[in-house]
């Protein structure tokens, strides 16, 4: 790819710049598991469920899709329910209370081929943003010494304030590069999960370029990726 076709590259986090989609993906796991067992006749969550409804949504989002493909239907409930209620909310507080238990004990590095990206794209002049459906964003850019690099982070958090629908909605993007003053057609939306690509190319941003980490090169090209690598190190300037 030419990169000087393009002013700005929009990165998701988990996956994209980070490992930490394998810290979310225990941790879903465990949670629904310890969930399901307690439900008759439902079969255990997999990985192909993690791709096909939770990842790179928001987090009650990623259990309300869950739920609903196994015909299991509970209350919303609240953001402030305890992890322990049978809710939607309290399913999702007891995923994210695992996920910050993990980060907190393990910590987390970028991927070498990420930073590599970065910095070349630094060296360019092409503007960065991070587009997480995470609320965890911030932290786990500190944790990965990266948090500097990026003047715009429009997360969780930044979307509910803003009141701004998760992915597969293109609105978390288009908020990233509208902060970043530049426009789609000139913006890079770098993804790993099938609901990001599927927002990028909603968004018609220049590019959508589908970072394989599990989902599967076929399936993000399916979603709309228009170039599919494995590391981003393959897409250096």
């Amino acid at each position: 790819m030419d990169w000087n076709s393009y002013d700005a590259a929009l990165f998701d986090l988990d996956g994209v710049l980070t490992p930490t989609a394998t810290v979310h993906m225990q941790a879903w796991s465990e949670m629904f598991n310890d969930f399901l067992a307690g439900q008759d006749g439902q079969d255990p969550y997999t990985e192909r469920d993690y791709y096909a409804y939770v990842d790179g949504k928001p987090r009650y989002d990623g259990v309300r899709s869950f739920l609903e493909s196994r015909g299991i239907e509970l209350p919303e409930g609240d953001p402030s329910d305890s992890p322990e209620q049978q809710s939607v909310c309290g399913l999702g507080n007891r995923k994210n209370e695992a996920f910050n238990a993990v980060l907190e004990r393990d910590g987390v590095e970028a991927y070498p081929g990420s930073v590599r990206l970065l910095d070349a794209l630094e060296a360019k002049g092409v503007r960065l943003a991070v587009v997480s459906s995470s609320q965890n964003a911030p932290a786990v850019l500190a944790a990965a010494g990266i948090a500097d690099r990026f003047p715009v982070v429009v997360d969780g958090r930044v979307a509910k304030a803003d009141g701004l629908p998760g992915k597969p909605a293109p609105d978390t993007f288009l908020a990233a590069a509208e902060r970043l003053g530049v426009t789609r057609e000139r913006s890079v939306v770098l993804e790993d999960a099938e609901s990001g690509v599927e927002a990028g190319r909603a968004g018609g941003f220049g590019l959508v370029v589908g970072v394989d980490r599990g989902a599967g090169a076929d399936t993000l090209r399916e979603r709309g990726a228009d170039l599919v690598v494995g590391d981003l190190a393959e897409i250096l300037p």
